[in-house]
């Protein structure tokens, strides 16, 4: 459980950077995926940087923009499990120059002198002990069979991650043009798609919790139960938006709390855009007096022995027990896309007890990745909707794979 608090804490600063990227073309495929596996706290992607590849494990962050990992030579570097890459044995690896369109949008990430040919360095900082600087360079991306060239990439030197040993950085999938998604924009459509299984307590993965992660027409998402939301994407801002609308505890409807007051008629509406997707974070984050609300309204429906984490006093704890029942809880979207959430996902399982996924916030509210596992949830930034299908996800990467191996996270 404090793996999971740290994480979602190291995403709460996450949203200042927006960069300008021209496209760059990968070889023509319909079929960019790769592997995306659970931990407890975090999930982890598969990809090959620089040639010749060497092969990281990422966290996969729709609410970031800038990819990085660990890169040698390293000034300051956590430790890791993987191979470190290398820069210097990359023959595709080229540092940015200060005076480059993509190192200016760095804007106050940006670390330059006044020379414009001089290297471009960035420094990018996370709540929760969690940073990258390094040098922002162009370089090769492999991605399930699919070698992409000159992407913007983060060569971080002196770097320290809330979660260490089992990633080596972090992979941008934000709406913003130096994203991986804007970056592939022409050439594959800015769609991609994502299962995350249920999360596992231990380090380590089978190939019974890993799925997929699809890029390009792959990434549609269609079929019998699929409900669809508008996607609001603001300026200057990477972060893919929603319009949550009310939280439901059985029949108790509990409205989103921070809303906007109409200019024709003085009443109250709810603020399209209040809460942004993440997929890096496990945590919910609410409006405090909706996560009150909700508090409340669980606990005079469950039955259980509540324990009080003096470490965590907003948080809401039970023991483990037979007759620790959760009730119906449902997320309503705005165009009619309610989210019936498994118990799984509501309460998540500590040591001998269990804990409410959400939390409360003062400033941003956020759908962490533990509402999101077991769905199939697809984004369509070109048409403006997100997609979510209730899929069991540790199957779902079978039916559409033909290929059955093995995959873990270990070096």
């Amino acid at each position: 459980m404090d793996d999971a608090i740290r994480l979602s804490e190291f995403g709460l600063s996450r949203f200042n950077s927006i960069l300008e990227f021209s496209n760059n073309k990968a070889k023509r495929t319909n079929d960019i995926y790769t592997r995306i596996t659970s931990t407890y706290s975090s999930y982890l992607m598969e990809i090959s940087i620089g040639t010749p590849s060497v092969k990281q494990f990422v966290v996969p962050d729709t609410a970031s923009e800038v990819t990085w990992t660990q890169c040698l030579p390293c000034v300051n570097c956590y430790k890791q499990n993987q191979i470190m890459f290398n820069s210097q044995n990359s023959s595709s690896f080229k540092v940015l120059p200060c005076g480059s369109d993509q190192c200016k949008n760095l804007g106050g990430n940006r670390i330059c002198n006044d020379f414009s040919e001089s290297k471009c360095r960035y420094n990018i900082s996370y709540v929760g002990n969690t940073s990258s600087l390094g040098e922002l360079a162009l370089e090769t991306y492999t991605l399930g069979g699919t070698s992409i060239p000159n992407l913007v990439y983060g060569c971080g030197n002196n770097n320290r991650m809330s979660i260490k040993e089992t990633t080596s950085g972090v992979f941008g999938l934000g709406s913003g043009p130096l994203s991986f998604i804007g970056q592939l924009g022409e050439s594959f459509g800015r769609k991609f798609s994502y299962c995350l299984v249920q999360n596992v307590r231990r380090k380590f993965t089978l190939r019974n919790v890993s799925s997929k992660l699809n890029f390009g027409t792959k990434a549609i998402v269609s079929g019998r139960g699929v409900v669809s939301t508008p996607l609001i994407i603001k300026p200057s801002s990477p972060l893919y938006y929603l319009t949550l609308e009310a939280i439901s505890v059985n029949k108790l409807i509990i409205p989103f709390t921070r809303r906007a007051r109409s200019m024709e008629d003085g009443d109250d509406i709810i603020k399209k855009g209040n809460i942004f997707m993440d997929s890096g974070m496990p945590m919910t984050f609410l409006p405090r007096n909706m996560y009150q609300t909700l508090k409340d309204a669980l606990k005079r429906r469950i039955l259980g022995d509540i324990i009080i984490r003096p470490d965590y006093p907003w948080m809401l704890c039970y023991n483990n027990t037979k007759k620790f029942i959760v009730p119906f809880v449902t997320f309503h979207f705005d165009g009619g896309a309610n989210l019936s959430l498994p118990s799984t996902s509501i309460f998540s399982q500590g040591d001998g007890f269990s804990f409410l996924t959400m939390a409360p916030s003062n400033k941003a509210a956020i759908f962490g990745n533990f509402l999101q596992m077991n769905f199939l949830i697809g984004y369509d930034i070109d048409i403006g909707k997100v997609f979510f299908k209730p899929t069991d996800c540790s199957s779902w990467w079978r039916r559409t794979d033909s290929s059955d191996q093995e995959w873990s996270v270990a070096p």
